[in-house]
């Protein structure tokens, strides 16, 4: 078996064995298959998609790659949550320190960026002294003493997709339904949870434009997980506008932060709503609307900010954010965007072109060895269905320089449509499966 054969397999859409893929796993995780012919199969895999067994003959073999969590001896439930990725979506630095206030273990493995959608591992590295690298062992410790624990994707845990996973964003395969679902249930798997929650994103701000291919999605994860031995609950959520106020890797920390201390808008309505749905999936209680009770007050009774400041701590913060953020990097440059036309109503805020912006800052990944500027990003004032008078501030850019923020906000002065007549709000959560 080499290489060779197996990228001539899939780029003449012949079946693939369960031992090739786990052959391909193995030599992505060792090495010893470099990154050209990754490339190419990953290209070959694009165009003549996986079938539904090759989606999960994949995926255990990623899982297999490296160690697995053995979460035995930890309070049960034992979860995992998972986002596909959308512009500003910052949803699991709220909810898995709210989970852990609510009683559920919760263990989770996180990737980088991908294209202009932030990666709670950028996110959270902006956090000075955060670990990304905790071992499995020191995950497991971590979820006994405070009930949650995140790491990225270290050398232990499903090497074979943290190598995949930064080619597919460099090679224009990251849209693939199958790839998608491999990377995310390897992890799922590898991190040893029994109950997965998605998040499928669906609109101009995710890798799922339309909602049928969000259906799609996440049929296929449902489909695969079962097939993979794990217990699934998916909800499809909005994502035609940036999600909550701040897109940027420290402006989307202190967003979460102020939601985790009780600020209430259209991103802390999805936190509580996915909290009610995990919690129901669980059979914590009997239904999402009494968990969203249930997750509401851990909020307001200050018990979910509490269990953030000891993950942090945990995890080698060496400030604490929870008290003040101002210690957070802040970029030297701030420049607003203003309504100049008449007054009317937000029709739309366009998240590609946000997120576009951002990239273009320097708060992701155009090449998979970019450094991040943790720094940059934008900051909406409004969203869809606001009212908004003329000489009003739409948005305001944290930039390197001046030259970079008028840049930018050349770029966003056609992000937010506003029109004469009132806009409705889409819901938050499209469907679940």
């Amino acid at each position: 078996m080499d290489a060779q054969s197996i990228i001539a397999d899939r780029r003449d859409s012949r079946k693939h064995t369960a031992s090739s893929l786990a052959f391909l796993a193995k030599g992505a995780a060792d090495g010893s298959i470099p990154d050209y012919q990754l490339a190419a199969w990953l290209m070959a895999a694009y165009l003549n998609p996986l079938d539904e067994d090759e989606t999960a003959w994949l995926t255990l073999a990623m899982a297999d790659s490296g160690e697995r969590v053995d979460l035995s001896g930890l309070p049960k439930p034992w979860v995992d949550k998972h986002s596909t990725g959308g512009v500003g979506d910052k949803t699991t630095i709220v909810l898995l320190p709210l989970l852990a206030s609510c009683g559920l273990t919760v263990v989770k493995m996180s990737g980088r960026g991908l294209g202009i959608t932030g990666g709670t591992v950028d996110k959270l590295g902006s956090i000075p002294g955060f670990r990304l690298d905790l071992s499995p062992q020191s995950l497991k410790d971590q979820a006994r003493e405070i009930g949650l624990a995140l790491t990225g994707q270290t050398p232990d845990l499903a090497p074979a997709d943290k190598v995949l996973y930064a080619l597919r964003d460099v090679t224009a395969t990251v849209s693939s339904v199958p790839l998608i679902v491999s990377s995310i249930l390897s992890k799922k798997l590898a991190g040893g949870a029994e109950t997965i929650v998605l998040d499928v994103k669906c609109g101009k701000g995710g890798f799922m434009r339309t909602y049928e291919q969000a259906r799609q999605l996440a049929q296929a994860l449902s489909d695969t997980g079962k097939k993979c031995g794990l217990q699934m609950r998916i909800a499809i959520t909005d994502m035609d506008q940036p999600l909550g106020t701040a897109v940027g890797n420290v402006l989307e920390v202190q967003e979460a932060i102020r939601v985790l201390k009780g600020e209430q808008s259209r991103f802390s309505q999805l936190c509580i709503a996915l909290a009610g749905l995990t919690l129901e999936a669980c059979g914590l209680q009997p239904d999402r609307a009494t968990g969203e009770l249930v997750a509401t007050e851990a909020i307001a009774s200050g018990r979910a900010a509490e269990r953030a400041r000891q993950w942090f701590r945990a995890q080698g913060a060496t400030v604490d954010v929870m008290a003040d953020d101002s210690s957070l990097e802040q970029a030297p440059v701030m420049q607003e965007l203003v309504h100049l036309g008449p007054s009317g109503w937000v029709a739309s805020v366009d998240p590609a072109c946000v997120g576009s912006v951002v990239l273009a800052l320097g708060g992701g990944r155009k090449k998979k060895d970019d450094v991040i500027d943790h720094s940059v990003g934008v900051e909406l004032f409004v969203e869809v269905g606001s009212k908004v008078k003329s000489g009003q501030p739409l948005l305001r850019v944290h930039a390197p320089s001046d030259q970079t923020a008028t840049t930018a906000l050349k770029e966003l002065s056609t992000a937010i449509a506003v029109i004469d007549a009132p806009v409705l709000q889409h819901e938050a959560i499209l469907s679940i499966i």
